[in-house]
């Protein structure tokens, strides 16, 4: 079982690491054309809007209600039911992403006085957002069936395709910075059209897929369908939970709006950069086990299941503590490698820096989040998550305005990663209490071990690295150099504590 997720895992990482890598080049190129300026913070808001509908519909509440339900119709239906449930749901979700896109793009204007009501004061900057939003929330309808071939290709368990997609949204904003921006009379419409055009290309790559599968959709409208109804009716409260989640992006953003002109493209940039590990481990692993464990709840093979949990647990713990220090102690050097180029100057870096390492301290408790949900919205329960989300909520928007006065930016930026361990910490008691998820015997003393190996990984870090002005005086190569070093090193001692701690791979491989 476990040999079988880490391979899962690991091609899905692979993949989102190669996006990622992407991704990194798209912002350096970004910043270095557009800089931190009017312009970007007016594209971060109308790319960030339709973005957040993407997780809050396809990846979010959708992906948590189709996935268990489709896993059962697979292992409990004849393929020819399957495909009929495919059909209709596509129909139905299509038709729904039609009229819902077509509604925002006419309101574009007032969804922008929502999410950023500061950008009133600056009518520039107002008017350039709600134009770029016309632009680009048409992704939204795209990539929203993007995610659906890729829930279905997932349960088949298919992961490679779905997890390069991102590489063409990547690909073509390049492009777009490069060469579209020149033939602009407001250069930043470029970008806006690269994510257009992205979302189309993204939803074409997939198809061949399903067709090689036999599972192409045949779209269908029929409300009256069994699975739909079941989906739509798991939706409901999926929606609410993964709702509160994108409404603490609202709130960030919106609280962002009123600070100084930057403050949006910094908390971009630093949360990029934080969702790097994030992305290529948190999600991937996230990504993999909803379906895997949604088998065994189908199958009611319980103690594979607790046992999946601890695997993820174990995992996130091997990647999560040390990405997260990293992050941290190395904030100012790895945003002065990758951004401080062009018009991205060494306040912005500063800037950007104090929100990294804020966002940093709550990447372990994100990723277990992921996990926790998983556990819950795999065997069909998404009002648990849900009640959690709300309580976290709640505590996100308190300490933006306690936080936000004294801190700015980064005051926001640290509120969510506190949000993320209530989150986390309240998930987790609620699996022990239900008895869902029950510990190994060896598990404190794996955790103990992790935690030696964390310290003395963080501790070479901190001496290895030069001030941040150093780091800013440097040529490119030169940080390139210095930051590749510390970040070997650190990475093989870390290996070496792990390996004299006595750690061996199958502790973290549980039978089952």
């Amino acid at each position: 079982m476990s040999k079988q997720l880490l391979k899962s895992t690991s091609i899905f990482s692979a993949m989102t690491f190669i996006s990622r890598i992407l991704g990194f080049l798209r912002d350096m190129i970004v910043a270095h054309v557009f800089g931190a300026t009017l312009m970007t913070d007016a594209f971060y808001v109308a790319f960030k809007i339709p973005n957040l509908f993407r997780r809050l519909f396809a990846e979010g509440s959708f992906s948590q209600a189709f996935v268990p339900v489709l896993s059962e119709y697979k292992i409990q239906r004849t393929p020819e039911e399957m495909r009929t449930f495919i059909n209709h749901l596509a129909g139905n979700l299509a038709l729904i992403l039609f009229i819902f896109t077509a509604v925002c793009m006419v309101l574009a204007p007032f969804i922008v006085d929502i999410f950023a009501p500061g950008f009133a004061n600056t009518p520039e900057k107002y008017d350039l957002a709600s134009t770029m939003l016309r632009i680009t929330f048409p992704y939204l309808f795209f990539i929203s069936l993007t995610a659906f071939a890729g829930a279905i290709l997932n349960t088949h368990s298919k992961f490679a395709a779905a997890a390069f997609n991102p590489v063409l949204l990547n690909i073509a904003m390049i492009i777009a910075a490069l060469w579209g921006a020149k033939h602009f009379h407001v250069p930043i419409y470029a970008l806006a059209w690269g994510v257009f055009f992205a979302g189309i290309i993204q939803l074409l790559f997939l198809l061949p897929h399903l067709y090689r599968l036999k599972v192409m959709p045949r779209p269908q409208i029929a409300w009256h369908d069994p699975g739909v109804k079941r989906v739509l009716k798991l939706m409901v409260p999926a929606l609410f939970g993964v709702s509160l989640a994108q409404i603490s992006i609202l709130v960030d953003t919106m609280f962002a709006s009123f600070l100084v002109t930057g403050s949006i493209s910094w908390l971009y940039n630093s949360e990029r950069l934080m969702e790097f590990p994030l992305g290529i481990f948190g999600v991937a692993l996230s990504t993999v086990i909803l379906p895997h464990l949604s088998k065994r709840f189908a199958a009611k093979s319980e103690t594979e299941y607790s046992n999946t949990i601890e695997w993820a647990i174990r995992a996130v713990l091997v990647i999560g503590l040390p990405a997260m220090l990293a992050l941290i102690i190395l904030a100012g050097p790895m945003l002065a490698t990758l951004l401080n180029y062009g018009k991205f100057n060494a306040f912005d870096v500063i800037m950007t820096e104090r929100s990294l390492m804020a966002f940093s301290i709550g990447i372990p408790f994100f990723m277990l989040v992921k996990i926790f949900a998983a556990s819950f919205y795999a065997r069909q329960n998404v009002k648990t998550p849900v009640k959690i989300a709300a309580i976290a909520l709640g505590v996100n928007i308190a300490l933006n305005f306690a936080l936000v006065f004294s801190l700015k930016h980064a005051g926001l930026a640290l509120a969510s990663s506190i949000a993320a361990i209530v989150n986390a910490g309240s998930l987790y008691f609620l699996l022990r209490k239900q008895k869902i998820y029950q510990p190994v015997n060896q598990t404190k003393h794996f955790v103990l071990r992790i935690v030696i190996a964390n310290i003395i990984f963080a501790i070479v870090l901190f001496f290895m690295s030069p001030h941040l002005q150093e780091w800013l005086a440097w040529r490119a190569w030169h940080r390139v150099g210095e930051l590749c070093l510390i970040l070997c090193v650190g990475l093989i001692v870390y290996f070496v504590m792990l390996w004299l701690l006595r750690f061996k791979v199958r502790d973290f491989i549980t039978k089952s």
